[in-house]
């Protein structure tokens, strides 16, 4: 059993209760414009790299 919740296993859970791909982005959005700090950390801590993170909260502004 791994320690590690990695970024495949969030996508599965979400998957599996229901979100898409455009609800998942919704997501991102509202986690950048409520807590931006928390949301670099958590994707930091799921492994992503700079350039990936960045991606990401630059697609969720």
């Amino acid at each position: 059993m791994q320690n590690r919740v990695t970024v495949d296993d969030w996508v599965a859970m979400f998957r599996e209760i229901g979100l898409d791909e455009a609800t998942m982005m919704q997501w991102h959005r509202v986690f950048e414009s409520r807590h931006p700090e928390a949301h670099r950390g958590f994707l930091e801590w799921l492994g992503l790299d700079a350039q990936r993170i960045e991606q990401i909260r630059n697609n969720s502004r």
